[in-house]
């Protein structure tokens, strides 16, 4: 299975949330345009997209203000590793 890139991620929740920008290695929560609704909101999408990673909003329990889009992405591709 492949995932989307960390840019299309990125990508994906700043088009959900209405973020200017959303780069890879930006901070998601030091963005003001970002809230947790936004994260449910992407995260259902990636569940319907692929709903064989077994992504949860378990991606999101240990969040800080320094976590990116690159390390959802670390998570998911463990995921993935973990279901092949």
């Amino acid at each position: 299975m492949e995932l989307p890139t960390v840019e299309e991620l990125a990508g994906q929740l700043a088009a959900v949330s209405g973020a200017a920008e959303l780069g890879p290695d930006d901070a998601i929560q030091r963005n003001s345009d970002i809230d947790s609704l936004d994260l449910m909101e992407w995260l259902y999408g990636f569940q319907n997209n692929y709903p064989d990673v077994g992504a949860d909003e378990s991606l999101f329990n240990d969040m800080d203000d320094t976590t990116t889009m690159r390390d959802v992405h670390t998570k998911l591709v463990a995921l993935v590793q973990k279901a092949a």
